[in-house]
């Protein structure tokens, strides 16, 4: 079983959920360059830590694949959680600050 990466001793750890099936999308052509994976049956929340085992790191331009691959799945706790959405929030909020009047006020 794999455990969770040790981080602060101060910060809660996340709990691991292991051996999850997953499917690798990977394209690299003309029209997309992209990997998606897809778990089965398991959401992955904000701060949440994915390692999927097995795909393959690199594709030859003009092809495209399916793999059927392990993923394990390491849950944030409550406080990384939190700080992910604080963060995330206040991210947000330096798009208010943007200006459309087409010169000084």
């Amino acid at each position: 079983m794999i455990e969770a990466p040790i981080g602060p001793r101060w910060l809660p750890q996340g709990s691991v959920i292991a051996d999850i099936p997953c499917t690798v999308d990977i394209e690299n052509t003309a029209d997309s360059l992209h990997a998606h994976v897809e778990l089965e049956g398991v959401e992955v929340g904000p701060g949440d830590t994915l390692l999927v085992h097995g795909a393959p790191t690199d594709i030859e331009f003009g092809h495209k694949g399916l793999h059927q691959c392990r993923a394990t799945l390491i849950r944030a706790s409550l406080f990384e959680r939190t700080l992910i959405r604080v963060a995330a929030y206040l991210g947000l909020t330096e798009l208010y600050e943007v200006s459309f009047s087409p010169g000084r006020v």
